[in-house]
């Protein structure tokens, strides 16, 4: 796991993938088949993994989660950031910033939380958290009632958060004044979209966002590197080839459960077997699984088509 410092410029050098999290039958955390996921990914040239909500880590015991940030600092390559999430609830994060202070890790993302909250609250409250883990936070952005623009500007100023993962969605994501209002205080950056390949282009092209999460690129990682540089390099027609290459999958996850789609979507591709979905989440239904099967294995097979290289995927990770 890479565990220098976070310097700003290597939030554009990749897109985040936000993986899901292998499981056996009983709920404990499985190794060989998480390891399996992360060596694909790597494999396609993407350098930080994120462990949030496709990881299900809403509902990860407090007990585990040491066990959990060994397993994912050891599976993880030299040159890979790792990421892993922590909350919701203050309580929560409180027991897990302690943790997290004794590790190497460089930040952790804070899952969000609707209701009970408030701006002044949460800027309280991440304040502290920061100070007990000793490390920078990453905000997870899912509503403007969670933080406004201020208090988020003031956070990343102090040094209390070091990146924000940007998730309202919009029916336009190029209609959007809230992020606009945000770029106009937050170094763009940090700012990393938080939805997917959906509105992806739009924020790194329009925007100036550095770059975004990705769930379907765990599957197919050469295929999203390849259309981060091609958003970057404003290359359209390029981009537009390998977008659409996305959408099926993502438009399944839109439809289902954006986790539990993803979750199937992995081991029906053959990379890995995700096994069993903690609960309190469950894996999709029945009825939906030869659409999942499809589109997950369609994807990776146009990543197979296209012979794309990275330029460190030859490395050993």
């Amino acid at each position: 796991m890479n565990v220098s410092p976070i310097v700003e410029s290597e939030f554009a050098a990749t897109v985040m993938a936000v993986p899901p999290l292998a499981r056996r039958s009983d709920y404990t955390l499985d190794e060989a088949q998480n390891l399996k996921l992360i060596r694909h990914i790597e494999a396609g040239g993407v350098r930080t993994l994120l462990y949030g909500g496709n990881a299900n880590l809403y509902h990860v015991p407090v007990s585990e989660y040491r066990e959990l940030l060994d397993m994912l600092a050891t599976s993880a390559g030299d040159a890979t950031r790792v990421i892993p999430a922590i909350g919701p609830d203050y309580g929560k994060m409180l027991d897990q910033a302690r943790i997290l202070s004794q590790t190497p890790y460089r930040t952790a993302m804070v899952l969000p939380l609707g209701g009970f909250t408030t701006p002044e609250g949460v800027e309280t409250g991440l304040a502290r958290i920061a100070d007990i883990a000793g490390i920078p936070l990453t905000l997870y952005v899912k509503s403007e009632d969670y933080v406004d623009v201020d208090t988020l500007a003031r956070l990343v100023d102090r040094g209390t958060l070091i990146a924000v993962k940007y998730a309202i969605v919009r029916d336009d994501p190029a209609d959007d004044p809230w992020l606009r209002r945000l770029l106009q205080s937050v170094n763009r950056a940090k700012v990393i979209s938080g939805m997917g390949e959906r509105p992806a282009l739009v924020h790194v092209r329009d925007f100036g966002l550095a770059s975004w999460t990705t769930g379907s690129g765990c599957i197919a990682p050469r295929a999203v590197m390849a259309l981060l540089r091609a958003a970057q390099q404003n290359g359209l027609g390029e981009a537009a080839g390998i977008y659409d290459a996305f959408m099926p999958l993502e438009t399944l996850r839109d439809e289902i459960s954006l986790i539990r789609v993803l979750h199937d979507a992995v081991t029906f591709s053959g990379i890995a077997d995700m096994g069993a979905m903690l609960p309190l989440l469950s894996s999709t239904p029945a009825s939906d699984h030869a659409n999942i099967q499809a589109a997950a294995q369609a994807l990776l097979a146009f990543e197979q088509e296209q012979g794309w290289m990275h330029p460190g995927q030859s490395r050993a990770c």
